[in-house]
């Protein structure tokens, strides 16, 4: 069986869709971010803080080729950004893996997050139309990166139980 990884922008849903898909499939989930704070201690806006994003950007790439070479099948989500460093995308490209982008309209991904707000970081001081705004651009920049994923689901109206059912027509 070949690593599946969940790739997206933030709210489009890897965690609670990789958890779901993880039950089913019995094998096990591995968050990217929770992978990386547990190998250096320290949450990831910390070492955003302390040590920058470049230092970051290389830390995320070592673990996701790191998660990559693991010898069992897994379930990895990245983060939002994974795809757009480090030539990421040219990873979800891979024969041993099967990549899925969770493909989110701005006004999903606008509900989703404007009610989650202080979790996120890059949106937490922005209000509904500025954080709409911020969703557009990133969503446009990151899009080239995005449909390097082998597939595209799109979440937008879709049950957590449809879209993993959608994922399992892929991996049949």
């Amino acid at each position: 069986m070949k690593k599946i990884v969940l790739l997206g922008y933030m709210g489009c849903g890897k965690s609670t869709i990789a958890k779901e898909l993880s039950k089913k499939i019995e094998m096990p989930f591995i968050d990217l971010d929770d992978f990386i704070e547990k190998k250096v201690n320290s949450p990831i806006k910390t070492i955003f803080a302390e040590k920058g994003e470049i230092y970051f950007r290389k830390l995320e790439h070592e673990c996701f080729v790191e998660l990559l070479n693991f010898s069992e099948p897994i379930i990895i989500g990245l983060g939002g950004g994974t795809p757009c460093y480090a030539n990421n995308h040219e990873l979800l490209k891979r024969e041993d893996i099967v990549s899925i982008y969770l493909k989110a309209s701005i006004e999903t991904l606008v509900n989703r997050l404007s009610s989650n707000k202080s979790n996120r970081p890059l949106i937490a001081n922005k209000n509904d139309e500025e954080m709409k705004e911020f969703i557009a651009t990133h969503l446009f920049e990151r899009s080239f990166y995005y449909n390097q994923a082998q597939y595209a689901v799109a979440v937008d109206k879709q049950t957590i139980e449809q879209t993993v059912q959608e994922i399992l027509s892929i991996l049949a």
